[in-house]
């Protein structure tokens, strides 16, 4: 009987919150192991198991998987989330990079300097609301159907359940005007395995605190403030 996935990483969300949401969405149980220092990483690394000396990681099948969106597809495909055909294959793709977008803002907006939040607040704000969710509220009202993609839960939905929940916690209130997408959030949020994640005791981590910031400053050596201008010199390990 082949072992649970072990997952690699520190003790955050990062690029792996999708990834846990991906798994618990399949019901899929699985290991984390979490380092939460510069020299555990460290050890990681020089164990050789990390192709591009960066995480995240799954041990799973007899592999070690790197890189965030080879490791998504693979358990995408594995759990029978990407779709029947080729077809649903390229819709998926297309909605889950434009989710990419939106959540890689929100993901790094705990990392702006204190002088620059709520200029960074704001624009994350005005791209979700005018450009990502309008597209993901025409797309179900154009499918008619309870999923982004075909008559059955996919990756796509996971992804925008995940990044509809991130964005509310930047603002409760961000799904005003897009009646289809609270019908979505309630719907998909029922499945008895999102809901089970969605419960305090789970894996799922919590946003970036003060605290968790320090340590990841500490592991990944960058400095905060590289939330937009910057972004791009710490996505690669982070």
């Amino acid at each position: 009987m082949a072992g649970k996935p072990k997952l690699h990483y520190f003790n955050g969300r990062g690029r792996m919150e999708s990834i846990r949401w991906l798994l618990a969405a399949a019901g899929v149980e699985f290991e984390e192991e979490l380092f939460e220092t510069r020299e555990e990483f460290e050890k990681l690394i020089q164990g050789g198991t990390l192709m591009y000396e960066q995480v995240p990681m799954v041990e799973i099948d007899g592999m070690n998987l790197v890189e965030t969106r080879a490791i998504l597809r693979y358990l995408a495909a594995k759990y029978n989330l990407y779709g029947r055909n080729i077809r649903e294959q390229a819709w998926i793709d297309m909605y889950v990079e434009g989710l990419k977008d939106l959540s890689d803002m929100i993901m790094f907006f705990p990392l702006s300097l204190p002088g620059e939040k709520e200029m960074n607040l704001e624009y994350i704000l005005e791209r979700a609301t005018t450009k990502f969710f309008p597209v993901y509220e025409k797309a179900l009202r154009d499918h008619g159907q309870d999923f982004l993609v075909g008559n059955r839960l996919s990756w796509a939905d996971i992804q925008l359940l995940e990044v509809i929940l991130m964005a509310e916690e930047c603002k409760p209130s961000v799904l005003t005007g897009f009646p289809l997408l609270q019908e979505f959030k309630a719907r998909i949020s029922y499945i008895p395995t999102i809901q089970k994640f969605l419960q305090p005791g789970s894996q799922r981590k919590p946003p970036l605190d003060e605290s968790s910031i320090e340590s990841v400053k500490n592991i990944f050596k960058f400095e905060r403030g590289m939330f937009l201008k910057n972004m791009s010199t710490i996505v690669a390990e982070y």
